[in-house]
C-alpha cells in the first residue's frame, strides 16, 4: 500500500548515506569507541540495551507512540542504518526497514527472524469465505492445534515473536552472537548481560505456565492476532478482531463472528492495546456487554508506559489474563 512512498524515501535517503556512513568509522564503529546498532523496534531495542550495556550506542528506528507496522523512514534513518555497524531487524514486519537494509546496509544487517521460529499460526486474515461457521473460534489458536480460516493467507509467517519468552529467549541469544562476532573485545561482557537477560526471560515462562496453569476460561479477544505464539505456549485461545496489522478495518462478517465466539464462549472481557485506537474493541464489548482492558502486545512504549520495560508489560499482560480468564 505504501511502497511507493517507501522506494521514494529509500531512494532520496541513498543519495546521502555515502557521506553519512563515513562518519565516525573507527573499529567499534562510534566516535566514542562504542559500537553502534541500530535496532528497528522496541523488543528488538530492549534486547540490544539489555545485552550491549556501555559498550554500544543504540538507536531505534521506531519512536515511542508510534505503531511499528506503518512505520515509514526518514532519510536521516536510513543515513543512520546505513552508517551502522549491526542493524537487528526482523525481515517481513516492517518493509520499510527490509528495503533501506537492502538497499543501504547488507552486510550490517541482521534479521532475526529465522532465531525466532517464525510459523504461520493462521492468524492473518482479511475476510472469510461465505457460509464459514460463525461460532467456532476460527482464526484462533488452541493449545492441540493451529485453527486456520480458510483464506490466502493461512501460510503468512506470524512476526510476534516476542510474546512467547521461548522464541524471544532464542533471539536473545542469537543477538547476543552477533554482537560477540562484530565486536569481540567486549564479549564476555555481552555473553554475561545476555546470562541475565536469559534469566529473567526464563523467569516469566515460569510465571506465565503457573499463572496460566488453572484457568475458569479459556479463550481470550484482542484487537489484533499478535498473541497467537503466547496462546499456544500456555494453553489458551485466542481471537483477534483484525490480523497481524493492529488498524486494519475488520470485515462486518468478523465482528459477528467475535462477537457470536464472546457470548458462546462466555468471554468476560475484549482487550485492546496502547498505540491504536479502541473504538473497535469498545463498540463490540457494549454490544456483547462485557469489559474492555488493555493487553499490551508490547510493540512499542508510549508516553503513557515510557517508564515500563519488556520485562513489567509481559507481567502486567500476565495479570490481565488471568483476571480476565479467572485463573485460580
Amino acid at each position: 500500500m505504501r511502497s511507493s512512498t517507501r522506494a521514494v524515501v529509500a531512494g532520496l535517503a541513498a543519495l546521502t548515506v555515502v557521506t553519512l556512513a563515513g562518519c565516525g568509522d573507527n573499529a567499534a564503529g562510534g566516535s566514542d569507541g562504542k559500537l553502534d546498532v541500530v535496532a528497528s523496534f522496541y523488543p528488538l531495542e530492549f534486547i540490544a540495551r539489555s545485552v550491549g550495556g556501555d559498550a554500544v550506542n543504540v538507536t531505534t528506528l521506531t519512536a515511542p507512540g508510534v505503531e511499528p507496522h506503518d512505520l515509514e523512514l526518514t532519510p536521516k534513518q536510513v543515513g543512520t542504518i546505513a552508517g551502522a555497524k549491526l542493524v537487528v531487524f526482523e525481515k517481513g514486519l516492517q518493509p520499510a526497514v527490509d528495503e533501506a537494509v537492502d538497499q543501504n546496509a547488507k552486510d550490517a544487517g541482521f534479521d532475526i527472524a529465522p532465531a525466532a521460529k517464525l510459523e504461520a499460526t493462521g492468524a492473518d486474515f482479511e475476510e472469510h469465505e461465505e457460509g464459514e461457521a460463525a461460532g467456532t473460534p476460527t482464526n484462533s489458536v488452541t493449545p492441540a492445534a493451529y485453527v486456520a480460516p480458510k483464506t490466502h493467507t493461512d501460510d503468512a509467517l506470524d512476526p510476534h515473536f516476542w510474546l512467547d519468552p521461548i522464541r524471544y529467549a532464542g533471539v536473545v541469544q542469537a543477538v547476543t552472537d552477533k554482537l560477540v562476532s562484530v565486536d569481540p573485545d567486549h564479549a564476555d561482557a555481552y555473553k554475561q548481560r545476555a546470562t541475565a537477560l536469559l534469566g529473567d526471560v526464563g523467569k516469566l515462562d515460569t510465571e506465565y505456565k503457573a499463572g496460566l496453569a488453572n484457568c475458569k476460561l479459556k479463550t481470550f479477544v484482542t484487537s489484533h492476532q499478535a498473541f497467537a505464539y503466547l496462546a499456544k505456549r500456555y494453553g489458551l485461545t485466542m481471537v483477534g478482531i483484525a490480523g497481524f496489522t493492529p488498524d486494519a478495518e475488520p470485515t462486518p462478517t468478523r465482528i459477528k463472528e467475535v462477537q457470536e465466539i464472546v457470548r458462546k464462549q462466555q468471554v468476560t472481557t475484549i482487550f485492546y492495546e496502547e498505540l491504536v485506537s479502541p473504538k473497535v474493541a469498545e463498540s463490540i464489548a457494549r454490544d456483547v456487554h462485557v469489559k474492555t482492558a488493555v493487553l499490551s502486545p508490547i510493540e512499542g512504549l508510549s508516553d503513557a508506559n515510557s517508564q515500563e520495560t519488556y520485562l513489567s508489560l509481559m507481567r502486567e499482560n500476565l495479570q490481565e489474563l488471568r483476571k480476565a480468564n479467572s485463573c485460580a
